[in-house]
């Protein structure tokens, strides 16, 4: 399928529909916990009220890049806080919404991998962080090493599908670790210095006790 037609149908409402449905379904796996199949309305609602924090941060954007990326109002760190206070699953499948949201808003696909890469996984990647959250690491290296996840797969995306966009003194490589850096990197130096504020990190950790009661 031509990058036109792929674009035309993530744009026209049978793309939309089909969309929305796949976020419905995450949804739906995100109020079924993974032990037991029991039912957690307090995940789905939390995590809801996540995903349209995101979406709602996603659209004060401080600064565009020309050729897609934008660093945004801390954006990325409900999905992290997601992944922190529901576990990796639960976020993988937020984070997956978000990117799905975005689509619909905001689609730009020329391949169906890059689609994959760029909106669902890239997004979904930033739930790792819930990996690196631990009583030695804290929210700052979770975060930083989800946004580290979400930084690969648009450098991989940058490699494979924007390489021919590389300026004189750039290859594909180098000019996606350069790009995807600048936005990415900047949003993340902004991100940091709010939760380098102790009453924000006291918060985040009383809300994280809160959460698996």
């Amino acid at each position: 399928m031509s990058p036109d037609l792929l674009q035309g149908f993530f744009e026209s409402i049978t793309g939309q529909i089909i969309t929305v449905v796949v976020i419905i379904l995450l949804f739906t796996g995100i109020l079924i916990s993974g032990k037991g199949k029991k039912i957690d309305t307090n995940a789905m609602v939390s995590s809801a009220i996540l995903v349209a924090l995101a979406i709602a941060l996603n659209q004060i954007i401080l600064f565009r890049m020309p050729q897609g990326g934008s660093v945004t109002a801390f954006s990325m760190l409900p999905i992290v806080l997601c992944a922190v206070f529901f576990g990796l699953r639960r976020g993988l499948m937020a984070g997956m919404c978000v990117g799905l949201i975005d689509l619909i808003f905001n689609p730009y696909v020329i391949h169906p991998i890059q689609m994959i890469l760029d909106y669902p996984l890239a997004f979904g990647a930033l739930a790792f962080s819930s990996l690196l959250f631990t009583k030695k690491f804290g929210i700052i290296p979770a975060y930083l090493f989800g946004v580290s996840c979400r930084y690969f797969c648009a450098v991989l995306s940058g490699i494979v599908f924007f390489g021919q966009y590389a300026p004189e003194g750039f290859n594909a490589v180098t000019w996606s670790l350069w790009y995807n850096l600048t936005y990415l990197g900047a949003e993340a130096v902004l991100t940091t210095l709010l939760l380098s504020i102790p009453s924000i990190r006291k918060i985040i950790y009383r809300l994280k006790e809160k959460a698996i009661l």
